[in-house]
């Protein structure tokens, strides 16, 4: 899925023209870093382990487990409603993979001007899905779909407009194409419209003004957008009790969903408590899935879980292989460092191999 750089998805989110963070205090066990000291991050999409592992049905608490219901006779299924809508020949091809097909039933009812058939053509010829790839065509009929009217063409076409490689470059045109398709429910567009709101409008007003679109697409289960729901729910004045207790439910989502930076902030929302209770042994787990998928600022901040044993045994070794991965990666840290400096040197052997490991796996 395509979309606008990142303007601001971070722990800390500018208002007013200044950094607005959470209070620390000696209980803070584990920090974000300043903007300076942030690295670039591998992106990754990884699934955190599921109830199943353990049989426990954590969404029905006092019933059966999956495996106990297994085997056990099912209600009948309702019966099925006769659908009487008319059914999109070329669409269906096009699930199918029956791609030729769908071109051939989508050009004759795009050339007089179905909006939903020359979005067809321009997925299967921007991809080149059983044709040959050709995304200046793909552009024409994306324009096409876009004036007249559908949501995701208009979403489509204000990307390349911004782009300007297969049609005119035109931000003013895109923007409004953006929140037309925002407008009429897309996704990816209300997300897009947001981070444009977010970029033309510095601090406060930018972020108040994203937020209702931030929070569309979030319904709608795009990531990015959950993880900056969380985000503001927590940071911006004014927003409703109701709504910040429901920063950390966001956040959960995103990470669920495999938003790297959603699982490093779940994991210290957990360990410092902020957003609801304190879980050591939960965030704990949110880092580890992080770290593993390459998350450099959460690979520092698992090493001092395995130093200070939050969440989980002290392992030097372990928090010692955690370390050097992220200084490999370029983020420096003293207190992690002089750890380091002060295990033996069979230990640091015996961290460096490991961390070699991790790297080859």
């Amino acid at each position: 899925m395509h979309r606008l750089p990142r303007f601001f998805l971070s722990v800390a989110c500018v208002v007013s023209g200044a950094p607005i963070a959470y209070a620390q205090s000696p209980e803070t066990v584990v920090t974000r870093p300043v903007e300076g000291e942030a690295q670039t991050l591998k992106k990754g999409r990884v699934v955190p382990p599921a109830n199943g592992e353990t049989g426990k049905d954590e969404s029905n608490p006092g019933g059966l487990a999956i495996y106990e219901r297994m085997g056990a006779e099912l209600p009948p299924l309702p019966e099925e409603k006769n659908f009487k809508g008319k059914v999109d020949e070329a669409y269906g091809a096009f699930q199918r993979g029956y791609y030729m097909t769908a071109m051939d039933k989508a050009l004759p009812r795009a050339q007089l001007g179905d909006p939903a058939a020359q979005t067809l053509l321009g997925e299967i010829l921007s991809q080149g899905l059983g044709v040959k790839k050709d995304t200046k065509a793909a552009a024409f009929w994306y324009g096409q779909a876009a004036q007249n009217g559908d949501a995701a063409a208009m979403f489509r076409y204000a990307l390349i407009l911004m782009e300007g490689r297969d049609a005119p470059r035109d931000r003013k045109k895109a923007d409004e194409l953006m929140k037309k398709a925002a407008d009429a429910g897309n996704p990816s567009a209300q997300f897009n419209h947001a981070q444009v709101l977010v970029a033309d409008n510095p601090g406060e007003k930018g972020l108040k003004l994203a937020l209702p679109y931030y929070e569309k697409a979030a319904a709608q289960g795009i990531a990015d957008a959950q993880y900056a729901v969380s985000q503001l729910y927590m940071t911006l004045p004014d927003v409703s009790e109701d709504k910040r207790k429901q920063a950390r439910e966001w956040l959960i989502r995103a990470a669920r969903a495999g938003f790297d930076t959603a699982q490093l902030d779940m994991g210290i929302w957990l360990v410092n408590g902020i957003g609801g209770d304190r879980d050591y042994n939960d965030g704990f787990n949110w880092l580890q899935v992080a770290a593993k998928r390459g998350n450099v600022v959460a690979q520092n901040k698992l090493a001092h879980l395995y130093i200070n044993a939050i969440g989980t045994k002290p392992d030097p070794i372990e928090a010692a292989k955690w370390y050097v991965l992220s200084r490999r990666a370029g983020l420096s840290d003293p207190k992690l460092e002089d750890f380091y400096l002060g295990m033996s040197e069979e230990q640091q052997k015996k961290a460096i191999e490991a961390a070699n490991k991790f790297r080859r796996s």
